[in-house]
């Protein structure tokens, strides 16, 4: 049984996956659900007052312990799931979307998404799609045959596609969403921020200083690049311009899918910029250092916070590492630092 939640006010020093209903501005509420992973450990979903209701930023993923911990913090705003009157999901990740789609169906509620994401939703409804087989390719050109292997091999759970049934609507880039009416309007502007996925939108409400950023700015940990069913060529080079815009941009309260609130918008794009020079250059040292392969490159790095080797993370973490570490080196390509060649589908790189 879920305990009834009270409203609070947040504190960005507590522990921000603690289940509860956490006021974070005015009229913006942030809701913490659960996830069966022990790396991110929750979403944040938000709350925004709406006419008669509330519209949604993100979902959560579509789990029973989730969904009774949705309803319970809208009960404690007096509403319930008939009450929310549209979904703004940042990207088509599992753990933004599914609760979206699995509930719509239940209420009829809108669900809103970033016109970018539709290439990875053909993907996903493509009937002779496997799991892993956006990865693996990618892995044997990393020089990753082993983890290719595995990749291929592991009986991934296969995803339940009605869980990412296409949205009732695409939302452009630079898309205005007003939330509200009257003098208590609020408008929100959708900005494409591609790097975590191909379509992801951070959603941007300068009048009240305030960014959705979902996956793109995160204030504790850097987002994975390109994971996605449908990958692009340079995701981490899409990634760092989509920072570059950020901090273009007027300032703003960072209101992250994954962490506590408490930052600004550029001090945490900063951040990430210098973490980005400093494993562009890590990664420049190892081809000086002998290195030609993106996998070679991955062993000599240090992953996480704790400085783990290549070889102590599980396999989708090292799936990850090897696919970062080969989208830093095509970022050093493009920049025409280092030169790249195929030698029997490997990408081979060294000094230009």
């Amino acid at each position: 049984m879920v305990t009834p939640h009270s409203v609070t006010d947040d504190d960005p020093a507590g522990d921000w996956t603690a289940p509860g209903v956490f006021r974070s501005a005015p009229d913006v509420y942030r809701i913490p659900l659960p996830l069966p992973q022990d790396g991110l450990r929750a979403v944040n979903v938000y709350a925004v007052a709406d006419t008669d209701g509330w519209t949604l930023i993100d979902s959560g993923w579509a789990l029973d312990e989730a969904r009774d911990l949705l309803e319970s913090a809208l009960k404690a705003l007096g509403s319930g799931f008939g009450d929310v009157r549209r979904f703004l999901v940042t990207h088509a990740h599992r753990d933004h979307y599914t609760m979206a789609s699995v509930l719509r169906r239940e209420y009829g509620t809108p669900v809103l998404l970033g016109r970018g994401e539709e290439p990875n939703l053909d993907v996903m409804h493509d009937a002779a799609r496997r799991p892993g087989d956006a990865d693996a390719p990618r892995l044997v050109r990393s020089g990753a045959h082993d983890l290719a292997r595995q990749v291929r091999d592991t009986p991934w759970p296969v995803p339940d596609v009605t869980q990412w049934e296409f949205p009732d609507e695409w939302i452009e880039d630079r898309a205005v969403l007003e939330v509200g009416e009257g003098e208590g309007i609020r408008r929100l502007e959708a900005i494409e921020t591609p790097g975590h996925t191909r379509g992801h939108l951070v959603f941007a409400d300068d009048a009240s200083d305030l960014m959705f950023a979902g996956d793109h700015v995160l204030p504790r940990i850097t987002p994975s690049i390109g994971l996605q069913p449908n990958p692009v060529a340079n995701p981490l080079g899409d990634f760092l311009t989509s920072l570059q815009l950020l901090r273009s941009r007027p300032d703003a309260r960072l209101l992250p899918a994954h962490g506590p609130l408490g930052r600004r918008v550029h001090e945490r794009v900063d951040e990430l910029l210098a973490h980005h020079v400093t494993r562009l250059d890590a990664s420049l040292a190892a081809i000086d250092a002998g290195c030609g392969t993106g996998f070679e490159v991955a062993g000599r790095l240090r992953w996480t916070r704790r400085e783990h080797h290549l070889s102590d993370l599980d396999l989708f973490n090292s799936m990850l590492a090897v696919m970062e570490t080969s989208a830093h080196l095509d970022v050093l390509v493009e920049r025409g630092v280092l030169a790249v060649s195929d030698e029997d589908g490997v990408a081979i790189y060294r000094r230009a």
